[in-house]
């Protein structure tokens, strides 16, 4: 290894937790998850849920006989699904095994049992036990046997799902990923938990067990503004939903301290989600985020109701403090602030380097987007994905905010602070990034009277600036000097008045709103040698 990347290595390696590199060793010592045994004949729980489980997520469909559309990879298995296809990569491989689809419409039970069956008959092992499909496929089995007549079984078959379950918690109760932490062990936790509601006897005590964790690790994982650590709006929504799943299940079969954890923690994720959320009821697209892997906000927020569970904070409002996040609000304009570096420091592998960056809404229309997420395969549209490019904010020097390689991997990280907060109306921050630690990058945004602002300031060394606006895709723009012209989907037209000093120019860009999924579309790119100050000003044209 180079001295270069030796270095990179140590920048990463650095932040990790003991119990994330004890968790390495273990893994690399065991090799993959072997599937354990179980009792002969494990019981399940007479459990009746309170509400109707959500359906199947947008990306995942599933039309007979076997054709299957994940992540916006459609492949046709013709007669029966391969369960060890690979072709489409890891990540489609793991929604296959996780099983989010068989919740869809397009099934009827015996088909859904059919599958089922078909999956405990081929995988006795391979990629389908890794922890984390199988702490999502325990949750989309669970959802299932607790639907009235969402799944066709002979009791002959009902045993045979049974001991498949039971065998799938036992072993990810044995192989909980401490090497990886973050949201993938919440799943992992969660999904124990799950199963311990699920199973009677001797098998649920020791499920139990192995999920006492989950109390500490929510505590962790929901800041105290009910946002995720992770600073991504769609894993938070993803966790979200199986903390609902979890209490809708048996809220009464869980310790009693636990249902007032998972309840006061949904109810500050919801609190949370609402920051996140534009005027189009969609998520914001920050870090590794994109649509059609969670439920919409307002599906979430209803499942909740159905559950007597409201939303609540954060305590400032439109501010999430911890997560780094803040909401502006003064119509039409809504603007959502990206203001912090990749988190947590252990584990920021969906970090992108969106520091001081934002999206815009005028009205329900989005005009400034995030560039969302195409993929996790390393390569040139990962990297994109990730730049600061990629983000409505500056690079400073031709250089990354973060040092960031691989699919998921940080090494140097940005300083990024919150210097004052006026709920709903001004906020100011700063950003060092990592490899130019002598110039400060400072933005200030501020709305009021219907008017947006936004004011730049370049502090310490000078160096080359590029700016970036990333729009909506659809949108005209004309370009006269430093004033910008939009013509709005919805016939509304923007007048912007761009920093002067810089050389503006309209280039075109992908946009990754899901996965799978490249549109091209308009970004005001800017450049100069060097920049001291300038302000972005914002107004509508009726």
């Amino acid at each position: 290894m180079k001295p270069a990347e030796l270095a990179r290595a140590w920048r990463t390696l650095r932040h990790l937790r003991r119990e994330q590199v004890t968790g390495q060793l273990r893994r690399r010592l065991r090799g993959p998850a072997t599937p354990l045994a179980i009792p002969a004949d494990p019981r399940l729980r007479a459990l009746r849920p309170r509400a109707a489980f959500l359906p199947a997520p947008a990306h995942a469909r599933f039309t007979p006989p076997a054709r299957v559309r994940l992540l916006n990879r459609e492949v046709d298995f013709r007669e029966r699904v391969d369960w060890s296809f690979a072709a489409e990569g890891p990540l489609w491989s793991y929604h296959l095994h996780q099983f989010d689809w068989l919740r869809g419409p397009e099934l009827d039970a015996a088909s859904r049992a059919g599958l089922v069956l078909d999956w405990i008959a081929a995988c006795a092992a391979g990629p389908g036990w890794d922890p984390h499909p199988t702490s999502l496929r325990l949750f989309s089995w669970a959802k299932l046997l607790l639907t009235p007549g969402a799944l066709h079984l002979s009791a002959d078959e009902e045993a045979r799902v049974r001991a498949s379950l039971a065998r799938q918690a036992a072993t990810l109760a044995a192989n909980l990923e401490t090497q990886l932490l973050a949201n993938h062990y919440l799943s992992n936790l969660l999904a124990v938990a799950l199963a311990a509601v699920l199973f009677e006897g001797e098998l649920s005590g020791e499920l139990r067990r192995r999920s006492r964790a989950l109390r500490g690790e929510l505590a962790e994982q929901i800041l105290p503004d009910g946002g995720h650590v992770e600073r991504s709006p769609m894993y938070h929504s993803l966790l979200l939903e199986n903390v609902l799943d979890l209490l809708n299940a048996d809220a009464d079969a869980l310790d009693g301290a636990l249902v007032e954890a998972l309840r006061e923690a949904a109810s500050r994720m919801l609190g949370a989600l609402r920051v996140w959320t534009h005027p189009d009821g969609e998520i914001a697209l920050f870090g590794d985020a994109a649509f059609g892997i969670a439920h919409p906000p307002g599906a979430l927020e209803a499942y909740a109701a159905a559950l007597g569970i409201a939303p609540s904070g954060p305590a400032r409002p439109g501010a999430l403090e911890a997560a780094g996040y803040a909401r502006l609000e003064s119509p039409p304009f809504t603007l959502i602030a990206s203001l912090a570096g990749p988190m947590p420091a252990h584990q920021p592998g969906h970090a992108h380097c969106d520091a001081l960056a934002f999206e815009l809404s005028v009205g329900r229309e989005r005009v400034v987007t995030d560039t969302g997420v195409f993929e996790y395969v390393p390569g040139s549209r990962r990297d994109l994905a990730r730049s600061t490019r990629a983000h409505a904010t500056l690079e400073v020097g031709g250089r990354e905010q973060a040092e960031l390689w691989a699919a998921h991997r940080v090494g140097g990280r940005p300083e990024v602070r919150c210097i004052a907060l006026v709920p709903g109306r001004r906020v100011e921050a700063s950003c060092v990034g990592w490899s130019t630690p002598d110039t400060l990058h400072r933005r200030v945004f501020e709305v009021r009277d219907g008017s947006l602002e936004i004011r730049d300031t370049l502090e310490g060394r000078q160096r080359p600036v590029r700016f970036a606006l990333p729009l909506a895709p659809g949108l005209g723009v004309t370009l006269e000097g430093s004033r910008a012209r939009l013509r709005l989907r919805g016939g509304l037209g923007l007048e912007l008045a761009l920093p002067d000093g810089v050389s503006w120019r309209v280039a075109e860009a992908p946009y990754f709103p899901e996965f799978g999924r490249s549109l091209e579309r308009p970004v005001l790119v800017g450049d100069a040698d060097s920049f001291r100050a300038g302000t972005w000003r914002f107004r509508v044209q009726t």
